[in-house]
């Protein structure tokens, strides 16, 4: 049975299937609500239930007094009709928890020459809850971190996908091409930044990724589709030549599946077997040209940080973007 469950005070809605709970329908259809153990041991997604009834599996951290004011864990219960529940949806980072916890790698897949795809596996009793956009740190073991951006959705918390490019001499990606395998034991702590969709207005979005910037604007999207976001997405993507852009299809797909969603790669340097007949030139150039007027607009750019600058002084100065409609992610190198 399939039942409809609105969230109050939000009016958002969704439905959850009877196998599956309130949360995990919650998290599919993407909604965040908070939550922890995912067990029901935390309480962490203890919310109330307005009308309708539910079934709860198990609820360690629910008392017969609690169930009785109408009280349940979302993490175990599964509707039994429509529902009304009350819970506070996630809207900061600042709502969501840090955590330091220990992950398995799972597959490590060459993307390009230089861009590894690596699958963090979480503990069975772990779930990272994070905003689409958000990076984590790894820990290294003389103290050092190396920030990644989170390049899943977050719907999926226990495995959590990292685009690692190689940088000569970096201490760690070194070891990434290198020596590190398959079921290695990494830790890292997080989820960290506020780059994270804050569109209450509605506006149209321009997403700007630049190389591996893509991983956040990847998580960006995967979740606003999970969300059913109504708004348009204009996705470009710069590279210097076609290898570099190693995950084309996917963006490509998004644009054919889903009529708000638009994509524009654009590569700085073709090579001469790319055969590419598409845009060239530096990425946010594609972005002036096609956007004269971004008054009305988001723009989400995630690179290197001399990309970020020009874009944010070219968008601001020459489109009449609001400088608070500007929201960024740079990314770092480090050799040491």
């Amino acid at each position: 049975m399939r039942y409809q469950v609105t969230v109050q005070p939000s009016g958002r809605q969704f439905e959850a299937e009877s196998d599956e709970s309130l949360l995990d329908a919650a998290l599919r259809q993407g909604l965040t609500m908070p939550y922890g153990c995912k067990d029901g041991a935390c309480g962490a997604c203890k919310g109330k239930v307005l009308d309708g009834s539910v079934e709860h599996r198990h609820a360690a951290a629910l008392s017969e007094d609690e169930k009785a004011a109408g009280l349940a864990l979302y993490c175990c219960a599964h509707a039994s009709s429509d529902l009304v529940i009350e819970c506070k949806q996630l809207r900061s980072a600042h709502d969501i928890p840090v955590k330091t916890l220990p992950a398995r790698i799972e597959k490590m897949e060459k993307l390009a020459p230089d861009v590894i795809d690596m699958h963090l596996r979480l503990p069975a009793a772990e779930h990272l809850q994070f905003l689409a956009g958000q990076y984590i740190d790894i820990l290294l073991k003389d103290g050092r971190k190396r920030s990644f951006s989170l390049a899943n959705a977050p719907y999926e918390d226990n495995l959590l996908q990292l685009h690692i490019r190689h940088v000569p001499g970096g201490f760690f990606t070194e070891q990434v091409f290198t020596t590190m395998k398959v079921r290695d034991i990494l830790r890292f702590d997080g989820p960290h930044g506020s780059f994270s969709l804050q569109n209450d207005a509605g506006k149209p979005i321009v997403l700007l990724a630049g190389g591996t910037g893509f991983a956040p604007i990847k998580s960006i999207v995967e979740q606003a589709i999970a969300d059913r976001y109504p708004h348009p997405l204009y996705i470009y993507w710069g590279a210097k030549a076609r290898v570099d852009l190693y995950q084309n299809a996917l963006p490509e797909m998004w644009a054919a599946n889903h009529a708000n969603i638009h994509y524009v790669p654009v590569l700085s340097e073709p090579a001469a077997d790319d055969a590419w007949t598409g845009r060239t030139g530096f990425v946010h150039h594609a972005v002036l040209a096609d956007f004269p007027d971004l008054s009305g607009h988001q723009v989400y750019a995630c690179g290197s940080p001399v990309m970020i600058d020009i874009a944010r002084k070219d968008f601001i100065s020459q489109c009449g973007l609001p400088e608070e409609e500007f929201f960024s992610d740079a990314f770092t190198f480090s050799t040491t």
